[in-house]
């Protein structure tokens, strides 16, 4: 509006001074001689130039009326410093002359911080931090009336970095890397809090990088080898026994198995001289079975007729006769 004013004043200055005349008298000295000498008095006079001043003035006012607010932006209107209730939207829009138009990004924007922090066991860390946040066009109006068009400064950054030093006290700086992820939704979720109220939404916050002293890191590489060697230290260990309880499961097996082999052929023996026995048994009871019926067969008819057919036809040099106790030799 300031280029307005200047350009309106400076149009009326030009089309009073062209169209004030100086007023000339013709004058005659004493030789005759004749001259034009100004009077001192101004007269208004029309003149071409004239017009073109009007035409400035009159370009002025329509260039001065005219605004444009571009695609993703909020026109906010103020008149001599006042707020104005309506708002303008994307596009060419007519305005008072005096009336100016201050424009409020409603796209996403992206912003990068460098601070630093403190972990809970008070290591210190370099922190670089990437934020992506959009204003809300319709609280975008009050948000200029209560914090102008620096809240960025004013308000999102300082809240950004009390939340992240506020959560990266909550950690050691040895779990700060493992969960970086996090780390950047909670300061996130907390800022996001924060800036409601506002109508500025916080879309994402990352980490982008964390950096520990030189003092810190070495202590922590040297933790990592020692950590690692022990892990190799008892990876072996643990190989080595693995090794030597798979050789005495082994040794176990083979021994289980020989004596499983010796009690199966102690068995097996055991089985063959009780099958033995059973047939010695069976056998035996067989002939004695057998015997007992043949003695029980026998009658003196039969055992004379064996008898007469096992003699081989030689009488007996002896005889013993029923009822004597004494034998007789018979010659031949």
């Amino acid at each position: 509006m300031f280029i307005l004013i200047l350009g309106l004043i400076a149009a009326v200055v030009l089309f009073i001074m062209l169209g004030l005349q100086p007023e000339e008298t013709v004058v005659t000295d004493a030789r005759g001689v004749t001259k034009t000498k100004k009077t001192g008095r101004y007269s208004w006079k029309r003149r071409p130039a004239q017009a073109l001043a009007l035409v400035v003035l009159v370009a002025a006012l329509i260039l001065g009326s005219v605004t444009v607010v571009p695609t993703g932006y909020t026109g906010i209107i103020t008149t001599f410093g006042r707020v104005e209730q309506r708002t303008l939207s994307a596009g060419a829009h007519l305005i008072l002359p005096w009336q100016d138009v201050v424009k409020m990004d409603n796209r996403t924007q992206k912003v990068q911080i460098v601070t630093q922090a403190f972990s809970s066991d008070i290591q210190q860390v370099d922190l670089q931090l990437s934020v992506n946040y959009c204003i809300d066009q319709e609280t975008a109006q009050e948000l200029y009336r209560t914090v102008g068009v620096g809240y960025y400064e004013n308000v999102m950054y300082p809240r950004i970095l009390e939340n992240t030093k506020a959560v990266f006290s909550q950690y050691s700086a040895e779990n700060l890397i493992a969960k970086r992820n996090a780390l950047s939704d909670l300061i996130a979720e907390s800022t996001s809090e924060d800036m409601k109220p506002y109508g500025i939404t916080i879309v994402s916050i990352a980490i982008e990088d964390i950096d520990f002293t030189d003092a810190f890191t070495t202590a922590v590489e040297a933790k990592q080898v020692a950590a690692q060697n022990k892990l190799t230290a008892e990876t072996q260990q643990a190989q080595k026994t693995m090794e030597e309880e798979a050789t005495a499961k082994r040794a176990v097996i083979a021994a289980n198995a020989e004596a499983e082999k010796a009690v199966i052929a102690a068995n097996a023996e055991l089985e063959v001289v009780k099958v033995q026995a059973e047939a010695a048994l069976y056998a035996g009871e067989k002939e004695a079975e057998m015997n007992k019926r043949i003695s029980e067969s026998l009658t003196p008819a039969l055992i004379q007729y064996y008898w007469i057919k096992q003699w081989n036809g030689i009488l007996p040099s002896t005889v013993l006769g029923d009822g004597m106790n004494f034998m007789l030799n018979l010659p031949e």
